[in-house]
């Protein structure tokens, strides 16, 4: 039986199952097809609310999360917002620990939804909706004062296996069976690399021949082993300038992509404008990544991407100007 011929118990078993759609229209004239994953139409409206619940689900599991105790983690707005939805139902008190840099409706959000946000100031010179990797560090400090304080359970999305295992067990599977496991590349935005790493081993486990390519920004594309040149670009989520993400399998890297905030920002528009499709920053990055490969090394492929938030998310920013 489908998910849409039952009743479910509660939004925490709403999220994943989301389409896989054709951008026919901002492909047009350009030989190859890019599919793109919904992951906006999940519950919280991002694709972190499948790591939310795969780490909350998996430390249950195996014990390191006990009843009723605090949780505890650091984010960009998606995460938590993921958590906050997973430990609101549950019954864990959630705390979100996140840069005043990233958009306030995610704050509002997390708050509507029963967390406790704590808002850690910027660096010095550093400008709302630019958070750089320094600016991270501080939102770490801040996350690990807390958990010691209160006795907390870190859901370390950085570091915890639950995150890449979301998208191995789930997110990988759905897009093969989707579209029949019939496509040739794969490109993902590095933020933690979960869904990189999840969906790149479930790909080349279906078919080694699938290439997969991590997308970071330009002027920031450390993994890439590039310099740093523009730590305080604006595509929020991800690019904080971390050499060695602990969850993404080198072996599992076949390129490199770079995209501008200008590209980034011009793809996300044409998304909404020619496809229906109101997304956010890397979700732009995501797809005019794809439309680069289509129009250099992958002509005539066909390439799969995720659309990892909504546009609601950044009505305060530039994006929707």
């Amino acid at each position: 039986m489908s998910r849409s011929e039952t009743v479910l118990p509660s939004a925490v078993e709403a999220i994943g199952d989301t389409p896989l759609v054709e951008l026919s229209r901002i492909t047009r004239g350009i030989d190859g097809r890019i599919l793109a994953k919904l992951e906006y139409l999940n519950p919280g409206f991002s694709k972190k609310d499948r790591i939310a619940r795969q780490i909350i689900e998996d430390s249950e599991a195996s014990g390191a999360l006990q009843p009723g105790q605090t949780v505890v983690e650091l984010t960009s707005g998606n995460t938590g917002t993921g958590l906050a939805i997973v430990c609101g139902i549950k019954g864990y008190p959630f705390v979100a620990v996140m840069s005043r840099g990233n958009s306030q409706e995610r704050a509002r959000m997390m708050t509507a939804l029963g967390a406790e946000v704590v808002l850690v100031d910027q660096l010095p010179g550093s400008q709302p909706g630019q958070v750089s990797g320094g600016d991270l560090e501080l939102v770490e400090q801040a996350a690990r004062r807390l958990v010691q304080e209160r006795g907390a359970f870190r859901a370390d999305q950085f570091h915890l296996e639950g995150n890449t295992r979301a998208h191995l067990l789930h997110t990988g599977p759905e897009i093969i069976r989707q579209s029949g496991g019939a496509f040739d590349a794969f490109c993902d935005f590095a933020g933690t690399g979960g869904s990189f790493a999840g969906c790149a081993l479930a790909f080349k486990q279906h078919n080694p021949q699938i290439q997969c390519y991590l997308v970071e920004p330009a002027g920031a594309a450390v993994m890439d082993g590039q310099p740093v040149t523009q730590p305080n670009h604006r595509i929020q989520g991800g690019g904080y300038s971390i050499p060695d993400l602990p969850l993404v399998p080198r072996d599992c890297i076949d390129g490199y992509l770079q995209v501008s905030d200008e590209q980034a920002m011009q793809t996300a528009r044409r998304l909404a404008r020619e496809e229906g499709i109101f997304a956010g920053f890397s979700s732009g990055a995501n797809t005019a990544a794809a439309l680069h490969l289509l129009e250099t090394t992958c002509p005539g492929k066909t390439i799969i991407v995720l659309l990892n938030d909504s546009g609601l998310k950044y009505l305060s920013t530039d994006l929707w100007k």
